[in-house]
């Protein structure tokens, strides 16, 4: 079916559903809007949050967008239970098409040359240990120079000047890559940062495809539809139709200034950069344009996108070899990223241990998988913590991996000097015979005794 790919209009049902709160008051921009959105995250409250006044600027700032799983699947039409399963499902489903949209909404203010000034956008410094403002919502746009693929996918990039962002590639993945093959040619690498992005752009930035691939393609499998398209001003690029904000510029060849500290998803400060500089040379801005800012540090938003398409990627890759597989969760608890719980009906020894081989080959950030029986709710952590205090016997539940064999995230801080780490792969599953029972209900008692409940409510 059909669904809008503009934010608004999703923002619109938010608001309709009681999801979306303002905050009508003049906040600084320096903490306290973060401070706010941490308090709610205390609370494990996630409603959208906008801020109608921020000083010294015209404005508005939009925030935790992407704070729950419910708003995936709102952007994805199902339940909540479902998102990583029909993330899983539809982004194999691409459509390599794109649709050109004429005269898109951020061409309403174009300033080019002198005109630019990124001071005038509500850039917040979300944390004191914060080197200064920071752009935490850009999904940086740009072209591989040798087969002319693109990507998109966030990259954090603190305010240098008015026309100059500090970015840093350190993913190592695609951007960098790009960057890499044009700065080895003497070549700055043209790219665009969009922000306030409907959450399907978001999640599908994420996606882990093949490098001849691109992710506008994954993108639109999401919609079920071909993504809409905008071209760039001052380059030969193409962004989401209905971005709020569009940046354009380019990575410079050559140069590089230090970036950072920055609160990131671990909840730790890093200090790690690779310090590379995106000069902006046009901003292009819907009327009344939203500012999309993603607290930093360890909060829902910044992680739960990571998580789902976690936790998608891992369902993708254990469906080729594994029958049975019930469930994956990328817990909070490890930043989204780190550790992995997979459920599943095991029907032959060795299964649990050719599931943690398959997670590890996902994605070089996972360090710890854990794998349990189909009865344990991996959503649940103290259930598979259950399982590792009463199925598991470490000398042969646990594998081992060596740190200087497992390539790993240069933003954990536990990592050495080259980014490496250990991984641990542990089986907490039961024998397949001659194991105690578990304790269960008689399930015709328990659906007799729910006329009683009345009576303790």
């Amino acid at each position: 079916m059909s669904q809008s790919q503009d934010l608004r209009d999703f923002l619109n049902r938010a608001k309709a559903a009681g999801n979306l709160r303002h905050v009508a008051e003049s906040v600084k921009r320096d903490y306290e809007m973060t401070t706010l959105m941490m308090d709610l995250e205390k609370e494990r409250r996630h409603p959208i949050v906008v801020f109608d006044q921020v000083e010294n600027s015209a404005f508005p700032v939009v925030t935790n967008i992407l704070g729950c799983r419910e708003r995936f699947a709102e952007g994805l039409g199902v339940s909540a239970d479902e998102v990583a399963a029909a993330y899983a499902n539809r982004i194999k489903n691409r459509i390599e098409e794109v649709k050109i949209t004429e005269n898109p909404p951020c061409d309403a203010h174009c300033l080019t040359g002198d005109e630019v000034n990124l001071y005038d956008l509500p850039i917040p410094t979300h944390f004191p240990i914060d080197a200064g403002p920071y752009v935490t919502s850009g999904l940086c746009v740009a072209r591989d120079p040798e087969s002319g693929v693109e990507t998109l996918g966030f990259h954090r990039m603190q305010l240098k000047g008015k026309n100059k962002l500090g970015i840093s590639l350190h993913s190592r993945q695609r951007l960098w890559e790009y960057f890499r093959r044009s700065e080895e040619r003497g070549e700055n690498l043209k790219a665009a940062v969009v922000i306030g992005v409907h959450p399907n752009i978001a999640l599908g930035s994420m996606a882990l495809i093949p490098y001849d691939q691109g992710k506008y393609g994954a993108i639109a499998g999401l919609f079920g539809e071909p993504l809409q398209v905008a071209d760039c001003v001052t380059s030969d690029l193409q962004v989401p139709a209905y971005a709020e904000i569009v940046l354009e510029g380019e990575i410079l060849a050559g140069v590089r200034e230090k970036e950072g500290p920055f609160a990131e998803f671990t909840n730790y400060a890093c200090f790690r950069s690779t310090e590379n500089v995106f000069q902006v040379n046009a901003i292009r801005y819907r009327e009344n344009a939203f500012y999309h800012d993603i607290t930093p540090g360890m909060s829902s938003e910044h992680i739960t996108v990571v998580a789902i398409q976690r936790e998608g990627d891992v369902l993708n890759a254990l469906h080729q070899t594994l029958p049975n597989i019930k469930a994956v969760h990328a817990p909070f608890s490890a930043c989204g990223l780190f550790h992995c719980y997979i459920s599943m009906k095991k029907i032959a020894e060795g299964q649990p241990q050719q599931a943690i081989y398959a997670a590890f080959a996902v994605d070089h950030n996972i360090k710890m998988v854990i794998v349990v029986d189909e009865d344990v709710d991996v959503f649940n952590e103290e259930e598979v913590l259950w399982a590792l205090a009463t199925r598991l016997q470490a000398d042969y539940g646990v594998t081992i991996l060596p740190q200087h064999l497992g390539m790993g995230v240069t933003l954990d801080p536990s990592t050495d000097e080259l980014s490496r780490t250990s991984k641990m792969g542990i089986d907490a599953t039961k024998p397949l015979s001659g194991f105690s029972p578990k304790i269960e209900m008689d399930e015709r008692v328990a659906e007799a005794v729910k006329r009683l409940h009345r009576y303790v409510k």
